[in-house]
This record gives structure tokens, sequence and C-alpha cells, in this order.
């Protein structure tokens, strides 16, 4: 989006500014990916989109869909709003501005961006999920222990 309103320097929130009439980012922060689960299949089945990125897990759509159509879901970890922001290039497009800031669709030219974690890869592996299993086997384990020294755990 080359020309945007006739404002100067105004700080919408969100991490958008406007900066001698263009877009700039200066926080990137992700949706919760759960929001979006029970669109996540058809999502990927109609764009072909390739790399989800969101914050928190995803379910069995979205491991349908990464298995299925070859895509990712990708974490994008806490604390990282700033950097991520560096690696965006140009915002080439604004979507549903009539949505306001928060609900825009951001067309971002991004370059080397991360951090990321791969959640669910291409097999439809869910990290999220086989790290609950690994951890509730430990959680029982754990609490026989403490409670051999704290007498008021049950």
């Amino acid at each position: 989006m080359r020309n945007v309103e006739k404002t100067k320097n105004t700080e919408f929130g969100n991490g958008i500014h406007v900066v001698n009439r263009k877009f700039e980012m200066v926080s990137v922060g992700p949706t919760t990916s759960m929001r979006m689960e029970k669109f996540e299949k058809e999502f990927v089945e109609q764009t072909g989109v390739k790399v989800i990125i969101g914050k928190g897990g995803m379910g069995p759509n979205t491991e349908y869909a990464c298995k299925n159509y070859k895509a990712i879901h990708c974490v994008f970890p806490a604390g990282n709003a700033v950097v991520a922001a560096a690696e965006v290039e140009e915002i080439v497009d604004a979507q549903w501005r009539d949505l306001g800031m928060p609900e825009t669709l951001w067309h971002c030219r991004v370059k080397e961006f991360g951090p990321l974690i791969v959640s669910i890869d291409t097999d439809g592996r869910n990290l999220f999920e086989e790290n609950k299993v690994v951890f509730n086997e430990r959680k029982e384990k754990a609490i026989q222990e403490i409670c051999k020294h704290v007498s008021y755990i049950k």
C-alpha cells in the first residue's frame, strides 16, 4: 500500500505506524491459534497456504490439513514482537481495514521471519499433543515425590 491517509507519524496501536504516508510495522503479535481451529482445514485446502503462524497449539483440523496439504503450523514465541517487526521489509497491502486495525489483514513482505517453532509438521505430528502425553506421564511421578515431603498435598 504505497500511499495511505494524509496523516503524519500517527500511531494506530497494534504495532502499526504511518510514516511518510506509508504503513510501518513496529511490532508483530499473532492471534491465539486455537480460535481458528474450526476453519483451518478448509482454509488450507482452499488457499493452498503452506505456513500457518500463531500463538499456542492447534487441534485435529489443523493436523489433518498439515498432513494432507503438506503445510506446517508454527508457534511464534512470546516476547519477540519487535524482533519480528524488524524482519518486515514492507507492508504491501491492508485488507478489511473497515474492521479496525486489530482485525485488518496485513500483507507483508518479510525476510528471515522468526523465531518460529514448528508445532505441527507435514506428517500431522503435533508437538503440543505429543508433549501432553510425556508431561502427564511425568506428572504422576512428580506428585508422588512431592507428597512424600509435603503432607497437605494428596
